[in-house]
């Protein structure tokens, strides 16, 4: 009976930490796919600055101060 009990413990150890494993794997896609979109979101902002940029200069030069 005792060895029983241990033999459970050890089974479900086993599948806490397979699910465990499960639960960090998708995490860790999660975390890349969202440094990904990061980095792009960063990308498209650098390139609508400066595609602004001029504009603002325009609308500052044409303004008498």
């Amino acid at each position: 009976m005792k060895n029983l009990i241990i033999l459970g413990a050890l089974v479900l150890a086993l599948g806490l930490i397979g699910y465990l494993y499960q639960q960090l794997a998708a995490t860790e896609k999660a975390l890349q796919l969202s440094e990904k979109r990061f980095t792009d979101c960063e990308k498209v902002t650098f390139q609508l600055q400066n595609q602004l940029a001029p504009l603002q200069k325009k609308q500052l030069g044409g303004v008498p101060q």
